[in-house]
């Protein structure tokens, strides 16, 4: 089979769910090489091969630490190179597009962003998009050169696989560009102990009316009770209820959890654009002609300060 790469999101050897995802839809249309690259790169190794990597290239260098983006880009056309692969698949996040975006430009190829699905077709991988607000779902394929295709997180189920997983050094040469925009300082994000929004299974949401920041912990709980992660709509974030880096919906974060529970929130179109590709969607709101009715699996018509603080009962109960 022809081969696939996959370029590989992790932080210091651990590869996060995203990758493992994308290992999953590689394997349809082909056989997996990994790009592990910077630091803790040659520790990826075990958990790409049980998930089905054939080959893992792998380049460690302090550039990819100090500098933004182009030296990830490099590395990433030199693997190109080196496997001339069907298609080259990475997870969408803000900084994975741009790589994409990147690479697609230096070696002449089209590029689909945003991917929930991924398939072999007689003329090479057919990508499945929800476009326009999610009010449509399209199948493309690329016309030009090689697919560079990135992929939305929960995307896929990670279906491990057993392959060899066979590591091999990948040389790079790194341009003049390489080094143009430095990193100057890091600060880390606080943790609060639960998942990344983007990546997280279930989701739980607030918006306008959950009416003051001090209310949100109402929503926390239920987030806590399952697992989850919290999310806020437009107008929540506006009004400095929650951070701006928890914002869902087309100027936020595009989440596509399992399970998407959205408490006090009308379901403006703009919010839509962000979770309407999650597989089951819950609505709490007591306006029973919200628009956020029109897309839900389940709607609770009544008072989100009656009805979440009883789910969170039941969901602690039912644990045990």
């Amino acid at each position: 089979m022809a081969e696939v790469l996959v370029f590989v999101d992790h932080v210091d050897g651990a590869v996060r769910k995203p990758t493992l995802e994308l290992l999953t839809l590689a394997r349809r249309i082909g056989d997996p090489v990994a790009v592990a690259l910077g630091n803790g790169a040659g520790d990826t190794a075990a958990a790409l091969a049980e998930h089905g990597a054939v080959k893992v290239l792998t380049h460690e260098a302090a550039e990819y630490a100090d500098y933004l983006v182009v030296p990830k880009v490099d590395a990433l056309q030199a693997a190109y190179e080196t496997v001339s692969p069907a298609a080259v698949l990475v997870p969408s996040s803000a900084e994975g597009k741009e790589i994409a975006a990147r690479l697609a430009l230096r070696i002449g190829s089209g590029i689909i962003t945003d991917a929930v699905d991924l398939e072999a077709g007689d003329g090479g991988p057919v990508a499945t998009q929800s476009v326009f607000a999610a009010s449509y779902t399209t199948k493309s394929t690329i016309s030009k050169g090689t697919p560079v295709i990135t992929v939305k997180p929960n995307s896929a189920a990670v279906e491990p696989a057993a392959a060899a997983g066979t590591v091999e050094a990948l040389t790079v040469s790194f341009s003049e560009q390489a080094t143009g925009t430095k990193v100057t300082s890091r600060t880390a994000r606080e943790s609060t102990g639960r998942p990344d929004l983007t990546e997280a299974a279930i989701v739980v949401s607030g918006g306008r009316g959950v009416n003051g920041a001090e209310n949100f912990s109402v929503i926390e709980a239920l987030a806590d009770s399952l697992g989850a992660a919290v999310g806020a709509s437009r107008a929540a974030v506006d009004a400095g209820w929650y951070p701006h880096s928890n914002q869902v919906g087309q100027t936020g974060k595009s989440v596509s959890p399992q399970l998407y529970i959205a408490s006090g929130i009308s379901g403006a179109i703009q919010h839509r654009a962000g979770m309407q590709t999650s597989k089951t969607i819950v609505a709490i709101n007591k306006d029973a002609e919200a628009p956020i009715f029109d897309l839900v699996d389940y709607g609770v018509v009544g008072d989100l300060f009656d009805v979440v603080p009883a789910l969170t009962e039941e969901v602690k109960t039912r644990k045990g």
